[in-house]
C-alpha cells in the first residue's frame, strides 16, 4: 500500500508550519532579550553616572569615553545613605535617604574617605511631569543652600516644549540659585512662568527662566524640587552648620572649604 504524498499546501500543514515558525521566533526573541538585558542595564547605569557628573559640573555636554566616566565617578562621587537627621548610616531603615557627595581626593590617596574634601552634594529628583515621571539630579555647594548644577536623567515631556528641561540653556540657569531668602528662610528654587528678569528682585535668586508653552511642566518640576528639598532638609542644615558625619566609622568630619 503506497504512502500518501505529503501536501505542503494542505490546511493542516500550513497551520503547523505557522505555529512552528511562531515558536522559533518567540524563542529567538526571548534569547536575544535575555542577552541584551545585561547590556541595557549597564548602559542605564553609565547614563546615570553621566548625569550625576553633569550635575556636579565634572563633565560638559560632550560625553566622555566610558573609562573616563567611570574614573571620574569613582574618584569624585560617593553614594551615601542618611537617616532622618542627616547622619550617615550603613543600614537602610524606613525614612532613610540616598544622596551623593561631590568630593575631591588627595592625589596621593585618591579614593580614600580620610583624604576626601566634600565640596558639595547631589540630591536625586523624582517627580511628576506632564506626561510621566521626571528624574534628575540637583547639586549643591557645601554651603547647603547654593545650587551648583542640575541635570535630567529621564522624562516623557513633549519635545520642543516641556522636553526643553533636558537642554543645556535650561539646566545651566540653575547654577547659583539659592534655596534660602535673605532672612535665611527656606523658599526652594522653582521655574518662573516667564523670564526671571521680569520678576521682583527679591525673588530672582530663587527662580530660573520658564519654558515657553510648557507652564505645566515647570509647575510640576518646581513642586517636585520643593518636595525633595523639604525631604532632605536635615542634610542641607547639617551642611550649613558644618557638622555632617562624613565617615562611615562614625567620626565627625568637618566640611572642608
Amino acid at each position: 500500500m503506497s504512502e500518501k504524498a505529503f501536501d505542503k499546501n494542505s490546511k493542516k500543514n500550513v497551520i503547523l508550519f505557522a505555529l512552528l515558525t511562531s515558536v522559533i521566533c518567540s524563542v529567538l526573541i526571548t534569547v536575544a532579550a535575555g542577552g541584551l538585558k545585561s547590556l541595557q542595564q549597564a548602559n542605564m547605569e553609565l547614563d546615570k553616572k553621566v548625569n550625576i557628573l553633569k550635575a556636579a559640573n565634572l563633565i560638559g555636554q560632550k560625553k566622555p569615553a566610558k573609562d573616563q566616566i567611570n574614573k571620574l565617578y569613582d574618584t569624585h562621587i560617593k553614594e551615601v545613605t542618611v537617616d532622618s537627621q542627616g547622619n550617615i548610616t550603613d543600614t537602610y531603615e524606613p525614612g532613610s535617604l540616598h544622596l551623593y557627595f561631590i568630593q575631591d581626593n588627595d592625589s596621593s590617596n585618591a579614593g580614600t574617605d580620610a583624604n576626601a574634601q566634600i565640596r558639595g552634594y547631589i540630591l536625586p529628583i523624582n517627580t511628576r511631569g506632564l506626561w510621566g515621571k521626571i528624574q534628575g539630579y540637583l547639586a549643591f555647594e557645601n554651603d547647603g543652600q547654593t545650587v551648583s548644577g542640575f541635570s535630567v536623567f529621564s522624562h516623557s515631556e513633549t519635545p520642543g516644549l516641556g522636553g526643553e528641561i533636558e537642554s543645556n540653556w535650561f539646566q545651566t540657569n540653575f547654577k547659583g540659585k539659592k534655596i534660602l531668602n535673605f532672612r535665611n528662610e527656606f523658599v526652594s528654587v522653582g521655574i518662573a512662568k516667564g523670564k526671571v528678569k521680569n520678576m521682583p528682585k527679591n525673588l530672582q535668586d530663587h527662580y530660573v527662566d520658564g519654558i515657553s508653552g510648557a507652564t505645566l511642566t515647570g509647575k510640576y518640576l518646581s513642586a517636585g524640587i520643593k518636595q525633595t528639598l523639604k525631604k532632605y532638609d536635615a542634610v542641607s542644615i547639617t551642611f550649613r552648620q558644618k557638622n555632617l558625619r562624613a565617615l562611615k566609622n562614625g567620626q565627625e568630619q568637618g566640611i572642608q572649604q
